[in-house]
């Protein structure tokens, strides 16, 4: 199935931020089959229950991509599966999101902390203020953020919280390095979470797959350029063989 690409979304805003991106690649590609396969809802923040609940759900023998959190879990999700993947491409994703001692540029953990605390207090109040920081650096960041807050599915805060704690535990290096297939990394200059330097960061312990920094864009680059990021996406599928 060469021809299918599953996408994950990113924490807490559903799926409605990568259905523009979706559409400009089936516009590209009419052979393409290209899927959003929301996130689980689980009271639990067991990785492996997680990728479990995902590897049931997403057909082997497909691309895997994903933004923000749903990249980095299609990208243990891929080293999971191996030769059964034909590709990864992450958006907005960071080999850890937190910051590691070996991995400085990522959200500092006290900022983190005090995020998680936001949500377990207030989950509606602590979705707004993350579609803002989504968007900060765009070029309409409150259109933007508006876009985002109004596509947000109801989740419930424990699902929330849980979903953080996984984003807190994931350190996708190990992956990143195991699997093999063809890789697509895309970041943002403009990040407010995933630093820019963590481009070079991941270049730099993955000196052979493809990394791209998109200058002015935010974490939200997906909606805010997605013929641009569906283009990028699209050269890259055909370079490896997915024609």
């Amino acid at each position: 199935m060469r021809n299918r690409l599953i996408l994950l979304p990113g924490w807490g805003l559903g799926v409605s931020p990568l259905e523009p991106l979706a559409a400009a690649l089936r516009g590209l590609d009419e052979h393409l089959r290209v899927e959003i396969e929301p996130l689980p809802e689980l009271d639990s923040a067991d990785l492996p229950e997680w990728l479990d609940e995902l590897d049931v759900n997403i057909p082997s023998g497909v691309w895997l991509g994903g933004w923000s959190l749903g990249g980095m879990l299609a990208a243990e999700l891929a080293a999971r599966r191996g030769d059964e993947c034909c590709g990864l491409l992450t958006m907005a994703s960071n080999a850890c999101f937190v910051t590691r001692g070996a991995w400085p540029h990522a959200m500092p953990q006290d900022d983190f902390v005090a995020f998680l605390a936001g949500c377990s207090a207030d989950a509606d109040a602590t979705l707004k203020r993350f579609s803002l920081l989504c968007t900060q650096g765009a070029e309409d960041p409150r259109g933007l953020s508006r876009l985002l807050k109004a596509g947000a599915p109801k989740t419930s805060s424990r699902s929330l919280v849980e979903g953080l704690r996984v984003l807190e535990q994931l350190d996708t290096r190990s992956a990143l390095q195991t699997y093999r297939g063809p890789q697509l990394h895309l970041f943002a200059g403009h990040d407010a979470f995933v630093p820019a330097e963590a481009a070079g960061d991941l270049l730099a312990l993955l000196p052979d797959v493809e990394v791209g920094l998109i200058e002015q864009a935010s974490h939200a680059f997906i909606l805010e350029n997605p013929h641009g990021v569906a283009a990028a996406i699209q050269a890259f599928l055909h370079e490896s063989g997915d024609d």
